[in-house]
């Protein structure tokens, strides 16, 4: 891969973490899942792309804003699901313990 090419993919990156965010935002969890699938999949390439020699100072610095955008949207992202997640848990964990007591309890009334 060549540096365009390189910089191309952070940009993709960097664009579906930014719909990511506003699927979050918006509660649209099929959404994000979808996003966050696409996502992983640009990443991967990055990942098994051909090393390409040091990028110069332009286009590094470029490179390290869509960086440091990526991470600020992922920080944002976990900010919101979180919490939800930890939600959705403890009502899980709740509903599993009440379909324990049912069975254990349940029959005998």
């Amino acid at each position: 891969m060549n540096n365009e090419e390189i910089l191309s993919l952070y940009e993709t990156v960097a664009e579906l973490s930014g719909q990511m965010l506003d699927a979050a935002r918006s509660a649209d969890w099929e959404r994000l899942v979808t996003l966050e699938s696409r996502c992983a999949s640009q990443v991967q390439m990055l990942k098994t792309g051909a090393p390409v020699a040091a990028l110069s100072g332009t286009i590094r610095e470029k490179k390290v804003r869509i960086i440091h955008k990526i991470l600020a949207d992922d920080r944002e992202i976990r900010n919101i699901t979180e919490p939800w997640m930890a939600e959705l848990s403890s009502l899980m964990s709740s509903a599993g313990t009440e379909r324990k007591l049912s069975r254990a309890y349940g029959a005998n009334q």
